[in-house]
């Protein structure tokens, strides 16, 4: 079949005779039957359109709920970076296998799996993540998340190619922006949910309960109105909206055999060298926007510190995350927008590849300046995530275009395909993860204990060091000193020779500590007067937590290093795109392009001229 010609033949024998499958019962046909057999006008075409991004955009806040109270998560059950990195990588290939008999969705219709896996993924969310008790109980409904989840990333975007015309107003680009924004989106809703309801919840289960039935009323929605193209219709290719008389008119000569015929030996014409390696491609160039979806609450709360010495929290990485996910969102619709309007994909694949190489790198060298201002990281992450939907939402059209290429029936397919690997490439790339960065478990567990307020104080120990250094460094390079004061036998001595130096307390403060130490008293009395006595509760503090403050200093240390490591992997990643852009269908000239559309309109006209007078 080629790209600019659909099935078309006399209706068969059981259509034409009415011996086909009986009718269902009208409960049957509410819950499980959501097919149109007209193409949809403009308006209705938007509306269902809509419709499929905003369940996306859900589908995937319900997935990335995790992301935005990640070290809240493994505080709670103690749990260690790589085991949580583990449970990632299970649920992600999973979720690529999962994305194979999604493919199925090429004869059976995308809408039901839209529709139940939001009621999956409600009731998992809502239920059974906040009841969980052990870091088993919360990885396995992660996984079986992920499950659902790889099914609905092949889905959505099937059902958005169903309804968008590679070309004209509300075109391919321009509709997979809006699907893309659904990732991007979800993770934006993550992080503008949890940045505003955690200082009043305070727990992470609350974040899961949003989230969850959040899905669940998406999920009635979508059972009333979302719905599917019919087989004869969603088999064809639309190349724009002029094409729409000749595929119904087509549509109606499409017997069940020839739809069948048509999806027969869906892999064998699929699994072809330019389709895998342009999926592969671009799931090498979407590391990094694993690593901000999954990691960059950790990173942000880990790495960079605010003016008082503080580190980042949580709610301050989020607002970060607001920041990148809400130009990846603007951009995607943008620059998928300006690709229809051009007629191209490839010059915007290129140059977004450059820029976003280029940022990143601008990015990962901060990691290293742990004072970096909030205004800096955010400017910086803008033009990252700008650059990487100038190559993303073009990239989608031109890829389900290459498919409807090889057989506009096997869109389902084609994106299975890319689901598959994109899914097994994110997985296996996180195996290294924890392997490249291990110090967010030294940090993670023992930031608490340099955060929360010190008792009997006003301040914190991150507060403390910063704002007194010098008691700090005097604690500690006279430790044996402040050791043998504070112990309970000699205290009373102390205070009481501090409180008046008498003949009496100075006799007695001479036979309980010794000349020696009675000497490096009164050596020391203006710095123990004006260094140690008003801090003693932080000191002690301090004291008390040295060995676990250690590690967070040691953690800290090594952290920028790793990250930086890891980003330069996901640079590579985007490097080894590149030359996957030339697999995709599409000229890279825009004038060369419309002459296409031209030629492909006179075809259009020319066939259904020739059909109407065959039906006269």
């Amino acid at each position: 079949m080629s790209s600019s010609e659909a099935v078309a033949a006399p209706v068969s024998g059981d259509a034409a005779t009415g011996n086909g499958p009986k009718p269902r019962g009208g409960l049957y046909r509410f819950l499980f039957v959501h097919e149109v057999d007209d193409y949809p006008s403009t308006g209705k075409r938007t509306g269902y359109l809509l419709l499929a991004v905003l369940a996306t955009v859900i589908l995937y806040y319900t997935y990335y709920t995790q992301t935005g109270v990640t070290p809240n998560i493994l505080q709670y059950f103690h749990m260690s970076f790589a085991y949580y990195v583990g449970i990632v990588i299970v649920s992600n290939l999973i979720g690529a296998f999962a994305s194979l008999p999604a493919s199925k969705t090429d004869k059976l219709g995308r809408s039901n799996v839209v529709i139940y896996g939001l009621l999956l993924v409600g009731l998992i969310v809502a239920v059974w993540v906040p009841n969980a008790t052990s870091e088993f109980s919360f990885a396995a409904a992660i996984c079986v998340l992920g499950l659902v989840e790889g099914a609905i990333l092949v889905a959505t975007p099937a059902l958005v190619r169903d309804f968008s015309p590679q070309l004209g107003a509300m075109g391919r680009a321009s509709s997979m922006g809006f699907w893309t924004i659904g990732p991007v989106a979800g993770s934006l809703l993550t992080s503008i949910v949890a940045s505003a309801t955690l200082s009043h919840f305070v727990d992470w289960q609350s974040q899961f309960i949003i989230s969850g039935v959040t899905s669940l009323v998406v999920f009635a929605i979508c059972l009333l109105l979302l719905k599917d193209l019919s087989p004869r219709l969603r088999d064809q290719l639309m190349v724009s909206t002029q094409d729409q008389v000749l595929v119904e008119a087509k549509s109606r000569g499409v017997s069940e055999a020839e739809v069948a015929a048509a999806t027969a030996r869906p892999w064998s014409q699929i699994l072809k060298w330019d389709l895998v390696g342009s999926a592969a491609g671009i799931a090498l160039f979407l590391l990094v926007y694993y690593a901000a979806a999954g990691f960059f609450t950790i990173f942000y709360s880990t790495t960079f510190k605010n003016p008082d010495g503080s580190y980042f929290s949580v709610i301050q990485a989020n607002n970060l995350n607001k920041w990148f996910w809400g130009a990846d969102a603007v951009a995607l619709i943008v620059f998928g927008a300006l690709s229809d309007r051009l007629r191209v994909r490839k010059p915007f694949m290129l140059v977004g590849a450059v820029g976003a190489i280029a940022m990143l790198i601008v990015f990962l060298q901060q990691a290293g300046h742990a004072n970096t201002s909030f205004a800096t990281l955010a400017t910086i992450e803008v033009f990252l995530a700008m650059f990487l939907s100038i190559v993303f939402a073009p990239w989608m059209a031109a890829y389900t275009e290459t498919v409807e290429a090889k057989n506009p029936a096997l869109v389902g397919t084609g994106l299975a395909l890319w689901g598959w690997l994109l899914r097994l490439v994110v997985g296996i790339s996180f195996i290294f993860l924890p392997i490249v960065i291990n110090s967010v478990n030294p940090v993670v567990d023992n930031l608490p204990l340099a955060s929360n307020t010190i008792p009997g104080t006003n301040t914190n120990a991150q507060q403390f060091l910063v704002q007194h250094p010098q008691s700090v460094a005097f604690a500690q390079a006279h430790a044996a000193l402040l050791a043998t004061l504070n112990e309970p036998k000699n205290a009373p001595v102390v205070a009481a020779l501090t409180a008046s130096q008498s003949p009496a307390n100075i006799a007695r403060a001479l036979a309980v500590l010794g000349p020696s130490t009675l000497a490096q008293l009164a050596k020391y009395q203006k710095q123990l007067t004006t260094l140690v006595v008003p801090y003693k509760a932080e000191l002690s503090y301090l004291q008390t937590h040295q060995a676990a403050l250690t590690d967070l200093q040691n953690g800290v240390a090594k952290s920028p290093k790793q990250w930086q490591n890891w980003f330069w992997v996901c640079v590579g990643g985007m490097v080894l795109f590149i030359p996957t852009i030339w697999l995709t269908k599409g000229r890279w000239s825009p004038s060369k392009a419309k002459r296409d559309e031209d030629e492909h309109e006179e075809k259009v006209a020319a066939e259904l001229k020739e059909l109407v007078g065959a039906d006269a």
